[in-house]
């Protein structure tokens, strides 16, 4: 089996002969033991999480079925409709994701079981076949040959193309306003156009990150479902570089100003431009990106603002005033 082979649900991806039990060894004996009942638990509870996903899902499509036939009446919104259906998606993966831990724990129960055989009194082995818990495409191989391997290496990974999902690390200050559920894109992925995709998940827990200016930075893991269709981005694999522009905020009609015209002093402020002489002005902002600052107060629209004032700029220099979106 080589790198990009093409793998179906429950075939078989590995043969494995388990060594046997030394059966006057307590210690070894009691180890394979509680290995099997911690695989036992674990089957139990991931199936208990999955039959709480289908439920889930059953749930949200009933709600996408009601909200459409009242919007059909002219009852329910368009944005109430696209809502239900937004969560019958993030439904639908949630469980695909808990009928593969499913498959995965099987497997790993049926590996336990096999650690606990021994052989036999003829002298035969019973063999355990390995079989994918999914239908996907062989990513890795790191047993590429016949051989010995330790309990819990690594054999080979598996992934289903058609199910990517794109993790993203943002700053911690960032990701206290993102939701499950929000809007993103995927950009500078490679392809032609943009792909929309979705928050499904916002880590609990942080990381400390380095910058590439050195300075230590808290960021935590976010996790988004490509909604575009499957045709828009089936070059993109496992592990490639894309990056992902979230959503925070939503506000109609919006004041915003660049970034770059905002500076210190007691507050956020920003020089006007007012009959050719410069003018501070304090001004409340309750949102930035990278680029635009979403203003609540302090400005109206239409006025000019200076683009990166420098250090020597007073209230009442003269400026020129240019046009610039």
């Amino acid at each position: 089996m080589k790198v990009g082979d093409r793998v179906e649900l429950n075939s078989i991806l590995a043969i494995v002969s388990p060594g046997a039990v030394p059966l006057d060894d307590p210690r070894a004996r009691r180890q394979l033991e509680e290995r099997l009942g911690v695989a036992e638990a674990a089957r139990d509870r991931v199936k208990a999480a999955a039959a709480r996903a289908r439920a889930k899902l059953d749930q949200a499509r009933a709600d996408l079925e009601r909200t459409s036939a009242l919007a059909s009446k002219g009852v329910a919104t368009a944005t109430r409709r696209e809502q239900d259906e937004l969560a019958v998606k993030l439904a639908e993966r949630e469980a695909e994701v808990a009928e593969f831990d499913v498959h995965l724990s099987e497997h790993e129960e049926a590996l336990a079981r096999a650690a606990m055989q021994t052989n036999s009194g003829d002298g035969s082995t019973q063999t355990i076949e390995i079989r994918s818990p999914i239908s996907g495409v062989v990513l890795k191989v790191s047993q590429e040959s016949e051989g010995p391997v330790s309990v819990g290496s690594t054999i080979l990974e598996i992934g289903d193309p058609a199910r990517l999902e794109v993790i993203a690390d943002v700053l911690t200050t960032d990701a206290v306003q993102m939701k499950v559920g929000a809007p993103a894109r995927i950009e500078r992925w490679g392809g032609p156009v943009d792909l929309d995709a979705t928050v499904t998940r916002i880590e609990p827990a942080g990381f400390t990150k380095v910058s590439a200016l050195g300075i230590d930075e808290q960021r935590v893991l976010v996790v988004l479902a490509i909604t575009a269709p499957l045709e828009e981005w089936s070059a993109l694999g496992d592990a490639f570089r894309v990056e992902a522009r979230i959503e925070v905020a939503r506000v109609i009609d919006a004041l915003t100003i660049p970034v770059g015209a905002l500076f210190r002093g007691g507050g956020w402020n920003v020089f006007i431009v007012v009959d050719g002489q410069a003018k501070r002005r304090e001004v409340a902002v309750t949102q930035r990106s990278e680029t635009r600052a979403l203003i609540a107060d302090g400005l109206s629209e239409g006025q000019h603002v200076v683009i990166f004032p420098p250090p020597t700029l007073r209230d009442g220099s003269a400026v020129a005033s240019t046009e610039r979106k």
